[in-house]
């Protein structure tokens, strides 16, 4: 187990943890749930996400990873060297590992991603924009000198970037997705029913029915809570169209982001994303009517990848290959990798 190479996708929703010659050995949500006055960690990933909403004031379940980049250094260590352990049993494990990050990243972002990974006792660090990890992911060739355009629709950010030789030609980040949509729904509900509720069952709403683009047939969710002036239990029927009315406007700002960064796309990468088409990948891409309102705003194809989510991770894998290119400096090898630590 020593020398075996991993990839994480270090989001803000949850961590995916690739092996090499294994594929995706891990997806669990990046949460933690500690005891506020020992400070003693009571549960991580999936145990903790269920207890979102649900706690005692002595409990209190944090996101360590929020938009995308680390908000809490000492929570995130623990998430990682728990499921480190949980992959690896009791064996020996100092991998070198590939590690995604949004492209939009300060200096100070990655030295916390590398000092909390290198914290878990790692032989090598390198790191990987999401972008390009995920038109990998997609089964696409970025080494060719040809332009491709990926739209990365995560839990805390939206990157994207257009791709051409194994690097990036020009990247814009926006902390505006999944989290965002939740946060919407939520207040919506709040202004049209008086009715508050949690963002686990605003995330349930969104996963099913929620839309971004007007859909040939109605459907309806029960959304569950708390009446906001009476404090009673209550429920509503929330519609799919009510819905589109909560979640078009942080959809249009993402389609907004991506017309100017059409708009500063050199000419001849530009004929290329205009041939091939715009690739959606991330957990947020699933929201139906996303491709046709993209396509439509930017009357360019647009086409969502296989297994959408899963993406950064997968792509993140197929770059462990080139660790070792990081040191070998060889002639006619285009790196993907971004930095090394």
């Amino acid at each position: 187990m020593a020398g075996t190479d991993i990839a994480i996708d270090l989001g803000t929703s949850s961590v995916k943890i690739f092996l090499e010659k294994k594929g995706i050995v891990l997806n669990e949500p990046a949460v933690i749930a500690v005891d506020t006055l020992t400070d003693n960690i009571v549960a991580i990933g999936e145990e903790a996400y269920k207890m979102i909403g649900r706690t005692s004031e002595r409990t209190a379940v944090v996101r360590p990873m929020t938009n995308g980049v680390i908000s809490d250094f000492m929570l995130a260590q623990e998430i990682i060297r728990y499921y480190f352990k949980k992959i690896s049993g009791s064996r020996v494990f100092m991998p070198r590992v590939v590690v995604s990050v949004p492209c939009g990243i300060t200096e100070v972002e990655k030295r916390a991603v590398v000092d909390t990974i290198s914290s878990t006792g790692v032989r090598k660090i390198c790191l990987i924009e999401e972008p390009v990890a995920a038109a990998m992911g997609a089964g696409v060739d970025i080494s060719q000198p040809h332009g491709i355009f990926v739209v990365d629709i995560g839990g805390g950010t939206t990157d994207m970037a257009v791709i051409s030789l194994s690097g990036v030609a020009i990247s814009s980040s926006m902390q505006i997705a999944g989290s965002t949509f939740d946060d919407r729904i939520i207040k919506y509900i709040r202004k049209k029913y008086n009715l508050i509720i949690g963002e686990r069952m605003a995330e349930e709403a969104k996963k099913a029915i929620g839309c971004v683009y007007p859909q040939k047939e109605s459907r309806t969710y029960r959304v569950k809570g708390r009446n906001a002036l009476t404090g009673l239990p209550q429920w509503a029927e929330v519609t799919s169209e009510e819905m589109l009315e909560a979640l078009i406007e942080p959809a249009m700002q993402i389609v907004r982001r991506v017309q100017e960064t059409l708009e500063n796309t050199p000419p001849e990468l530009m004929s290329d994303v205009y041939e091939d088409g715009i690739i959606l990948t991330g957990g947020s891409s699933y929201l139906a009517g996303f491709e046709k309102l993209l396509s439509k705003k930017t009357k360019i194809a647009v086409k969502r990848a296989e297994e959408p989510e899963l993406c950064v991770a997968n792509g993140a894998g197929k770059a462990i290959k080139y660790i070792d290119d990081m040191e070998n400096k060889e002639y006619g090898i285009l790196n993907p990798l971004s930095a090394a630590y």
